[in-house]
Order: C-alpha cells, then sequence, then structure tokens
C-alpha cells in the first residue's frame, strides 16, 4: 500500500523555542540598605527581560518580602537571597516573573487578620503583596523558608549588553550581575 506525502512539510526544520532568560539571583546582608539594593537589582533584571507593564508591582512585592525577610526571618549575621526567574516564553500571554526571597529563619509567614481589617499599625506588606502578585506562597528549605510571588507579564527582552547591567548592591560573589563602575 502506498502513502501520499505532503513536500511541504518534507525536511523542514522546526522553529526553536524561544529561549527563556536565565534565573539571576544576589544576595544581600541583614541592612537595612539591602532593601533598596533588592529594588534596584530587580530593576534592572525586569529592564534586561523586558517586563514594562508590571514592573511596579514586582518591585512593591520585591521590597515588601525583602523587608519581611530582614524583619522576622534573618537572624543576625546572616541575610537572605532575592532570586527572579522568567517562566513562559518571550511576547507569550502565559509568560510571567516570579519573586522569590529565601531566608534562614524560621516561622511560615501570613497575613494577619488585623492587616486584612485595617485596624493594626504594621503586617500590610504581604496584604499588599497577597493583593499585587497573582500568586504567593511559602515553600520550605532547609534551614528557614522560600516566600516567593508570580506575576502573568509579557517578556520582551531589551537589546542590552552586559557592561549596561545595574550595579552591586549589598551583593555577594553569588550575584550574576557583572560589576559595572559607579558613576559620579
Amino acid at each position: 500500500m502506498a502513502t501520499e506525502r505532503d513536500s511541504r512539510h518534507v525536511n523542514q526544520e522546526t522553529p526553536p523555542l524561544p529561549q527563556l532568560p536565565s534565573p539571576r539571583e544576589r544576595f544581600f546582608r541583614r541592612e537595612r540598605r539591602s532593601v533598596p539594593g533588592a529594588r534596584v537589582f530587580a530593576r534592572g533584571v525586569l529592564d534586561e527581560w523586558g517586563v514594562r507593564g508590571r514592573a511596579d508591582d514586582v518591585l512593591l512585592c520585591v521590597s515588601e518580602l525583602a523587608t519581611n525577610a530582614l524583619l522576622h526571618g534573618v537572624p543576625p549575621g546572616r541575610g537572605f537571597l532575592l532570586r527572579l526567574l522568567a517562566y513562559g516564553g518571550h511576547g507569550s500571554d502565559d509568560g510571567g516573573v516570579r519573586v522569590e526571597v529565601h531566608d534562614s529563619g524560621g516561622g511560615v509567614p501570613a497575613v494577619s487578620e488585623d492587616a486584612a481589617g485595617g485596624t493594626g499599625e504594621g503586617g500590610r506588606g504581604l496584604l499588599l503583596v497577597e493583593q499585587v502578585a497573582d500568586k504567593w506562597g511559602v515553600g520550605e528549605r532547609n534551614p528557614g523558608k522560600t516566600v516567593w510571588c508570580e506575576f502573568a507579564t509579557p517578556l520582551s527582552p531589551a537589546v542590552r549588553s552586559p557592561r549596561s547591567s545595574p550595579g552591586r548592591h549589598g551583593s555577594s560573589p553569588r550575584s550574576a550581575v557583572p560589576r559595572t563602575p559607579a558613576t559620579p
């Protein structure tokens, strides 16, 4: 029995799937300047990945999760790791950004009833994360925990040279961003 072939599809390469940006991470010490440093680092990564529409939401949540890690999760002499991961595909509706803050402290963060009811003076950080992010949660690690949140947003990488990445603020050698000279 003979079969017919559609010659339009014979020996043609399948176009490659879009390549996701590599995860980026930076370690921050237990000090106040780590929160603005985390924002600067995250802003640079988001710019590199071409995240525009939800960048302010992501940066707000980076600030809140970093602050929570410093206030509640990082024991003296330790620090926290900020990791940003891309998921989905470039320019697709199913793409997005995941923010993770890893610390070595115990406990499981939760939105406080006082914050949710608007009666407390503090505790609104996770409430903001809950309202702004598409998803958030807490994962176990040894020692400590990972608090994460996700944002559905298209990724369209900007054309940048590796030397135009943001400078290092409160980071360790584990950082994936090259060092740049400070501008006066």
